[in-house]
């Protein structure tokens, strides 16, 4: 007898891990519900929670969010509304259905200031917008659905298609441009193909609550980041030398208007407890160079 598809229902489809979250659930053998933003505005909690009622779906996953932490302190109003009242309502919606909802949320949320790896118990006071939208996000959807799994993930990267920080600095070193990365902001870099994977094991399994969904390894610059990236590059013959990076201060950086956490790098051994193996930074920033390579060719 044939297995009945699962549905999923995703929001954020489009977006840098929104897309692979698709590719990897569909690779799999799941029917994947992905409305655009004509179809569900997230902006409206009661279109939300109609989309959610009516899919459907045992499973809910929400790539979605403002990330952008400019647009988020030029618009704070919006920012609260899809960051934090739009995955209330997945949730409150979830409770009614019994669907199984997974919110990925971000190391925004930590304060920032000390060094050293945070694990799910550290406290939480973020200092922008967008990191307070996505706080309020977390606690709206557990207070609402407490069988909820929060996803809290880093330095996303991994998406060829929509580059992150890493891509980009790939795509300059090969064309020749002068490169630049600051130096003392340290987080952990995530492969989006990493997150996806996760998604598909825990939604399968009865925990919940907040998990840190992020590479292993120690701390690494942006600084870090462009100088593993690229010298990966070199070895697989992509590049003739390791070009020159020059290190910047993120004071240095005017060019940003909302302030960013320095030290927000966690630790992922609630989620190794599952279980579920997660690369090193090194490893992934291997993986993700030679995969955007992969393509670039």
């Amino acid at each position: 007898m044939d297995t009945p598809t699962m549905t999923m229902l995703l929001f954020g489809g489009s977006g840098r891990t929104g897309q692979v979250m698709h590719r990897v659930a569909k690779s799999a053998g799941w029917q994947v519900v992905a409305p655009t933003r004509g179809q569900c505005d997230l902006r409206n909690a009661d279109e939300v929670s109609r989309t959610v009622l009516d899919s459907g779906a045992q499973v809910v996953v929400n790539c979605a969010a403002v990330s952008g932490l400019e647009a988020c302190l030029d618009d704070p109003l919006t920012a609260h509304r899809v960051n934090a009242m739009a995955p209330a309502a997945m949730a409150l919606a979830c409770r009614h259905t019994g669907a199984r909802f997974v919110h990925l949320s971000t190391d925004y949320v930590l304060t920032g200031h000390r060094p050293g790896l945070k694990d799910e118990s550290t406290r939480c006071k973020p200092i922008n917008t967008y990191g307070e939208s996505k706080r309020e996000g977390e606690l709206q959807v557990l207070e609402a659905l407490p069988q909820a799994l929060v996803l809290r993930v880093s330095w996303i990267c991994g998406n060829p298609s929509m580059p992150s920080f890493v891509e980009s600095t790939l795509q300059k070193a090969l064309a020749g441009q002068p490169l630049a990365a600051i130096g003392d902001k340290w987080s952990l870099p995530t492969d989006a193909e990493d997150i996806a994977r996760v998604v598909l094991k825990l939604v399968a399994t009865e925990h919940d609550g907040v998990l840190h969904v992020c590479s292993g390894g120690e701390p690494l610059s942006w600084h870090d980041c462009a100088t593993l990236a690229l010298q990966t590059a070199v070895a697989a013959g992509a590049l003739p030398g390791m070009p020159e990076i020059t290190r910047q201060r993120l004071a240095e950086a005017t060019f940003f208007r909302a302030e960013r956490p320095c030290h927000t790098a966690m630790n992922n051994h609630r989620l190794l407890s599952t279980g579920i193996h997660m690369p090193t930074a090194a490893e992934t920033l291997q993986r993700v160079t030679l995969r955007y390579l992969a393509q670039a060719q």
